[in-house]
């Protein structure tokens, strides 16, 4: 019977049209469906938050799944006072700080943080061709890495403002009020992680630029011998 019940609820309505404190209400209420829109439509910005935080793929996802858990039950407590994505992203960040903490009262170590994200320049890249050649895809999967890497080496401060800012393209009042911390300090946070990041990038590049149309080896042999070889010829 109460299953019966979720579906009539979850087929009333077209849930893309549900706002915040109504789609909490219907959740609250026991609506599985109307759960199952509401991971659904914050995922990507909620795992990204979560990996921008921790720095291993698995771990951001098991966080991921406990601060869902945690907001099913508590959402009867949502008020709207804020929104539904911003309550959410405190969510996922007070489980992966407390992980943060039980990784390192077990190492002994301060935490280290990471991220996984496609910035704004490779999203350029890859709307260049809908079709990439297999050189393409390679060379694509390749600057992620890069990237990756990169912004793996910015401080957990810069790195999560940047994520949420150039990644998931929040305002900066939203990424205040998901972060907590006044609009200046987004703006600070940003520029900086903008520049470290500039910084790196171009210091990858400084060490590319030497092995740029490479010459040497087979392919250095090989014309060696084709020129030796016509000249013995005549």
């Amino acid at each position: 019977m109460m299953q019966a019940t979720t579906d009539r609820r979850s087929t009333d309505v077209n849930l893309s049209d549900v706002g915040d404190v109504a789609l909490a209400k219907l959740i609250a209420a026991g609506d599985r469906a109307a759960f199952e829109h509401l991971m659904r439509r914050y995922n990507r910005r909620l795992y990204r938050l979560a990996r921008a935080t921790l720095r291993d793929d698995a771990e951001a996802e098991d966080a991921l799944q406990d601060a869902y858990v945690a907001a099913f039950r508590a959402i009867a407590q949502f008020r709207g006072e804020a929104s539904l994505a911003t309550w959410l992203s405190r969510l996922v960040l007070n489980e992966c700080f407390a992980r943060q903490r039980r990784g390192a009262r077990r190492h002994n170590i301060a935490p280290m943080v990471s991220t996984s994200v496609m910035t704004d320049f490779e999203r350029d890249t890859m709307d260049a061709a809908k079709s990439p050649s297999p050189d393409q895809a390679l060379m694509r999967t390749e600057l992620r890495a890069l990237l990756e890497r990169k912004l793996d080496a910015l401080p957990e401060a810069f790195r999560v403002v940047f994520v949420l800012r150039c990644v998931e393209e929040l305002s900066v009042e939203e990424t205040a009020q998901c972060l907590g911390i006044p609009e200046a300090t987004v703006r600070s946070r940003h520029f900086r992680a903008r520049s470290i990041l500039r910084e790196l990038l171009a210091q990858e590049i400084d060490l590319a630029e030497r092995d740029v149309f490479s010459f040497g080896g087979e392919h250095c042999n090989r014309i060696v011998a084709e020129v030796l070889a016509r000249l013995d010829n005549g």
